[in-house]
């Protein structure tokens, strides 16, 4: 079973600071509470000496006491809190109900967010490629030196790429894994869609033209792939002219199987 397969429940807790020192959270708030109900130390259970330390803590950081040593009376004495400590474990279960509330809004939610975190970290990945594809490997054909990486990718189409063995390997790509597919503007060739030459190279994507950007040398074109997704090439001002390249036009993206760089998400 897959990550987007389970249930994904968030949780969360509360605790509170000091001009950045730790006061406390649900652990010591609860001594607190403790104390109130039981009226002295001895009955909670806790080491004595480490339940002083962190009233002495928390009192110190308050400014003002908490928590209050009673003396004499038919018990011989005990502690309690002080108006100050009362209201405070008070306000820490309002504040705990309410966050409480708000992490519980946010799981209601969390039904994608295994997709989200997925999508964000893709996002994020850094690289020189201008064409990044991402996709699931759906073949890989074993070779004497090389391996052959089939990868589905948007709109049904697919992208091949020629690895070593090792890279295999310590990729640990399988059919299924998910995968991500590089390959520079530079390295991709276009024509136009109703040539009928043929070309050795294995990845031939068919697009759209949505963009073309000329500069002083070469021309940025970009390709939008049925159903999401676009193809990046640098060519030649020449070569965009001699294509008569025009927004709208059909155009086919091919690129060798050896320019492909194959990543894995991180």
């Amino acid at each position: 079973m897959g990550a987007i397969d389970k249930i994904i429940e968030l949780h969360g807790s509360v605790w509170m600071t000091v001009d950045g020192e730790n006061f406390g959270g649900r652990g010591r708030i609860g001594l607190l509470a403790m104390i109130a109900e039981y009226g002295s130390i001895t009955q909670i259970k806790m080491s004595y000496k480490a339940a002083w330390d962190a009233i002495d803590k928390m009192n110190n950081l308050a400014g003002e006491p908490l928590v209050e040593r009673l003396t004499g009376g038919k018990g011989g004495g005990g502690t309690r809190l002080t108006r100050r400590g009362t209201q405070l474990v008070e306000n820490f279960k309002i504040i705990e109900r309410e966050h409480r509330r708000f992490v519980d809004q946010l799981s209601s939610q969390a039904a994608g967010i295994a997709d989200d975190l997925l999508l964000i970290r893709n996002m994020t990945m850094k690289t020189s490629a201008r064409n990044q594809f991402f996709g699931k490997v759906s073949r890989i054909v074993r070779g004497a030196v090389n391996d052959e990486i089939e990868l589905d990718i948007v709109s049904g189409q697919k992208v091949l790429a020629t690895i070593t063995h090792e890279s295999t390997a310590s990729l640990e790509l399988t059919v299924g894994a998910e995968a991500f597919a590089l390959v520079k503007a530079s390295s991709i060739i276009l024509t136009a869609v109703e040539e009928s030459a043929r070309f050795s190279a294995g990845n031939r994507l068919v697009g759209t033209v949505s963009r073309i950007q000329p500069d002083a040398v070469n021309t940025e074109v970009v390709i939008e792939l049925p159903e999401g997704g676009t193809v990046v090439s640098i060519i030649t001002n020449e070569s965009a002219q001699a294509l008569g390249l025009w927004s709208g036009n059909k155009a086919c993206a091919i690129f060798n199987a050896s320019s492909v760089i194959i990543a894995i998400p991180g």
